[in-house]
């Protein structure tokens, strides 16, 4: 049976350059993301993202998160794989637990929910998980 997970994390750094930059085609970058998680989900993020920005008020990005800290008591590390998209200043996005990375008392560790933000720094989050 699956426990839902809820709680926020704060951004705490942001580091994006491009990769691909050339003035006539769609802008390209890669971000190097920290958080700190409070809630039901507790610790420290660690995320590379990937970044398509094809107007001013819209991205697109992809990544994989590496979460140390607890879920629902249990204390380990775990992969976050996300898909999102950033518009109109809001940033919302799927994730799952990728197979297999739970470590620790995270062993097992499936689910899958992602994230909305509610400012530039703060995003509310969700994860639907089994601890198998």
């Amino acid at each position: 049976m699956s426990t839902q997970a809820s709680g926020t994390y704060q951004v705490t750094g942001w580091e994006e350059e491009p990769y691909d930059a050339r003035d006539d085609v769609i802008k390209l970058t890669r971000a190097r993301i920290t958080n700190s998680f409070s809630g039901d989900i507790e610790g420290e993020g660690s995320a590379d993202c990937l970044m398509a920005y094809p107007s001013e008020t819209y991205a697109s990005f992809v990544g994989l998160q590496r979460v140390v800290g607890s879920v629902g008591g249990r204390s380990g590390s775990f992969i976050l794989q996300t898909s999102g998209v950033f518009e109109n200043g809001v940033a919302k996005a799927d994730w799952f637990v990728v197979p297999d990375s739970g470590t620790g008392d995270l062993k097992g560790l499936s689910g899958k929910g992602g994230y909305v933000s509610t400012d530039q720094t703060t995003c509310d989050v969700k994860l639907e998980y089994d601890l198998g």
